[in-house]
């Protein structure tokens, strides 16, 4: 029994860095995804009313410093708290120059591209 304890407490000991990293590039990801509503200049239709892109974004770092225990990853934000009102249930959706998509579709091209971008700037110099 004191073997299986001690194995299990290494075990954990060795996944908790890993969480800890997992954690740090999910807060990171959904701190970007929070700058890139606020700075988007699009508009917000929320429950049939238009909010400005700061307004959104706000709204939005409300319902995850709310909610924040039920996301574990940037899709989840995007997922849970992100794309829909937590009221009416009714679908976020965001006007930028003239086009309209849901919440959901935006944001999930908003991370995908950061992603990529981050990964681009992680890669070494080819020499």
């Amino acid at each position: 029994m004191q073997r299986f304890l001690c194995s299990l407490a290494l075990s954990l000991l060795l996944i908790q860095p890993g969480l800890a990293a997992d954690d740090s590039t999910s807060t990171r990801e959904i701190n970007y995804l929070l700058e890139f509503v606020a700075s988007s200049g699009c508009t917000f239709i929320r429950n049939g009313d238009d909010h400005a892109s700061p307004e959104a974004a706000d709204h939005l770092r409300l319902k995850y410093s709310r909610g924040k225990r039920y996301v574990n990853s940037a899709e989840q934000f995007i997922d849970r708290l992100a794309t829909a009102s937590s009221w009416s249930g009714a679908p976020y959706t965001v006007n930028c120059q003239g086009t309209s998509q849901t919440s959901a579709q935006w944001l999930h091209r908003a991370l995908a591209d950061y992603r990529k971008a981050s990964a681009a700037s992680d890669a070494p110099a080819t020499p």
